[in-house]
């Protein structure tokens, strides 16, 4: 069996597995390699670039090494590698998780308990919830899907149809190393540099694949289009900016503006200004329906892109 129909088997299969059970409930492989990269930073930390780059290398690269062995491991078995395939993808994206998680907190909104919203905020974001009133979380919890449906869906199946399991693999550990160690701390500035900056790498077609399948499937392409253009390169992210600008033109809303994270206060553009009104809680449900249809739409860009290039001996 071709690579290309390897990768359209299997990566379906995984996302469909994501859609009916979630996440792995146990032994997540995520969490795995996260506390791997706890221990590997407890022996080389230091405030360097240096340190923090040879962290990056040890960590994103032995990940990807061993989905190599196991890519070998099953070469001329095609069920074994589908099935592999399957396995990794169901493991490396997170879209249902994310989507319950958000509505976890629109519930707690829409029952008026803002404790409860606050309390659940950070299984989504970094935010610190306790200064956030019920449109400043929705806003937050709006932002979240949209930044994820690229870094925890469609990132992954982007990097999954050029680089099979191996990359899938490698591109869900740089991101997790980006989201331990590539933030603005003082522990982190100097440490996370490398893998912020790779994360940053990696993550850039993604981004621009979710950005442009939001003005498709998000009913506003016009509005979606103008916020792409006019507001993603005033945030400070790279690939952040036109996905939540496409997500707030192609939902109507205005995102961006001020916000804290851990004793720190960012104050971003907003974005979709112009045209955009504040995020209500019911707003989360309609950013997580946007964010299903998106993902969707990405799988069979990809499995088209591989079938494609198959056929042309790409």
């Amino acid at each position: 069996m071709r690579a290309d129909r390897i990768f359209a088997y299997g990566a379906t299969a995984g996302l469909i597995a994501d859609r009916l059970l979630g996440d792995p409930r146990r032994g997540h492989p995520v969490a795995g390699f996260g506390r791997a990269a706890a221990a590997a930073e407890r022996l080389l930390w230091r405030d360097h670039r240096g340190r923090g780059a040879l962290h990056t290398v040890v960590c994103a690269g032995g990940a990807a090494g061993a989905a190599v062995l196991a890519s070998r491991a099953v070469r001329g078995r095609p069920a074994a590698a589908v099935a592999l395939t399957a396995a990794t993808t169901w493991s490396v994206i997170g879209g249902t998780s994310l989507g319950r998680e958000a509505r976890a907190v629109a519930g707690a909104l829409a029952a008026g308990d803002i404790d409860v919203a606050r309390e659940r905020l950070p299984h989504l974001c970094g935010r610190d919830p306790h200064s956030l009133d019920g449109p400043q979380i929705a806003r937050a919890v709006v932002e979240s899907v949209a930044e994820n449906t690229s870094d925890a869906v469609v990132g992954a199946l982007v990097w999954g149809a050029l680089g099979g399991v191996p990359g899938l693999v490698a591109f869900r550990a740089v991101n997790t190393l980006d989201a331990m160690v590539g933030h603005k701390s003082p522990r982190y500035r100097r440490y996370g540099w490398a893998s912020a900056r790779l994360d940053d790498l990696a993550g850039w077609p993604g981004a621009r694949l979710t950005a442009a399948l939001a003005v498709v499937a998000g009913g506003r392409p016009g509005e979606a289009v103008r916020a792409w253009r006019a507001d993603a390169g005033s945030h400070p992210s790279p690939n952040a900016g036109p996905v939540e600008a496409a997500f707030a033109g192609a939902l109507g809303v205005r995102l961006g503006g001020t916000l804290a994270y851990a004793g720190r206060v960012e104050h971003r553009p907003v974005l979709n200004g112009a045209a955009g009104r504040a995020v209500e809680s019911a707003d989360i449900e309609r950013a997580v329906r946007l964010s299903r249809r998106v993902s969707v739409l990405a799988l069979g860009v990809c499995v088209a892109g591989q079938l494609i290039a198959g056929r042309r001996g790409i």
